[in-house]
């Protein structure tokens, strides 16, 4: 039995008329007569009943007409289904944000994404250092990735930037410097600080820049594997840390946030690679690239967040 073979006999059970059916599959009557006579020799049993007068379904005929509804309701889901795929409007699409960019970039990217290709599904990983997106993104378990450049590697990978936010200061809510009015690196030049773990950290590498700008090497007294372990050693006392910007949508209890006059900036950069031909992620590629999707800073102002 053939697709069409259904779509032929769903055509005549529907209007109960060959010649009605004929004109509504733009073909000739009695070639569609001839095709219905095929499928029910190979059935074994009549789907009609012709008179002069009407043609009207037999028991077999009521039966085959609810298949054929539905299978061929099933089979343009399919079809369906496949070209929304190929035109990448529904798919998996596995996307990483690298430390606090997940507090503002991943609402961000998610809204735009769940307004234009409503159909896609988002496989979310959150707070996983640029290195880890780097290895993700190469060895093909992450499709897309907001990260820090510099990259310890970018041999098959794009990036485009798409933030630029500055260093703020974190320090307990008892600390000294937590009401000071202005500060400075220097300012900073004695205290323990917290880092990244790792040598490969943009963070770390702007913090260092700015403590050798300032004439001073940082004291690392702690190191953490992320933001969500660097500020509660901030908040327990042990160490001060230099975040971006960002960290400022999630506040923590017992941590304060200063602006620091003198401090580098840390850029924020989409990934994928280069060779990419998954429609899904074009798409999405081609939806975050319009205007105002990242134009607006996504790093809150003091007055914005309750220190």
């Amino acid at each position: 039995m053939e697709l069409r073979h259904l779509r032929y006999f769903s055509a005549v059970a529907e209007t109960r008329h060959f010649g009605r059916a004929a004109e509504r599959l733009h073909m000739a009557q009695p070639a569609l007569s001839q095709s219905i006579r095929q499928l029910e020799a190979e059935l074994g049993t009549p789907l009609f009943v012709r008179t002069t007068r009407q043609v009207r379904l037999t028991p077999a005929g009521e039966f085959l007409q609810a298949e054929a509804t539905r299978i061929l309701a099933a089979v343009e889901d399919s079809a369906r289904g496949v070209r929304r795929i190929a035109e990448g409007r529904q798919g998996l699409v596995r996307i990483a944000f690298t430390g606090s960019a997940a507090h503002t970039q991943l609402p961000r990217v998610a809204r735009v994404i769940k307004r234009v290709l409503p159909r896609l599904a988002l496989e979310i990983h959150a707070d996983l250092l640029t290195p880890a997106q780097v290895d993700g993104l190469i060895d093909g378990s992450l499709d897309l990735g907001v990260l820090r450049p510099p990259m310890a590697t970018r041999e098959g990978l794009r990036l485009r930037t798409i933030a630029s936010e500055p260093l703020v200061l974190a320090v307990a809510a008892d600390h000294r410097l937590a009401t000071e009015p202005v500060i400075s690196m220097t300012d900073l030049r004695t205290e323990p600080f917290v880092l990244f773990a790792g040598n490969s950290s943009a963070v770390n590498e702007a913090v260092l820049r700015s403590c050798h700008e300032a004439g001073f090497v940082p004291h690392r007294e702690h190191e953490a594997a992320g933001i969500s372990v660097q500020l509660p050693l901030v908040a327990a006392g042990l160490g001060i840390a230099l975040v971006p910007g960002s960290v400022r949508a999630a506040p923590l209890a017992g941590v304060a946030f200063r602006d620091v006059t003198d401090a580098a900036t840390v850029d924020l950069a989409l990934a994928w690679r280069a060779d990419e031909s998954n429609p899904a992620v074009l798409a999405i590629l081609d939806a975050l690239d319009a205007p105002g999707v990242f134009s607006a800073s996504p790093v809150p102002t003091p007055s914005e967040v309750n220190r």
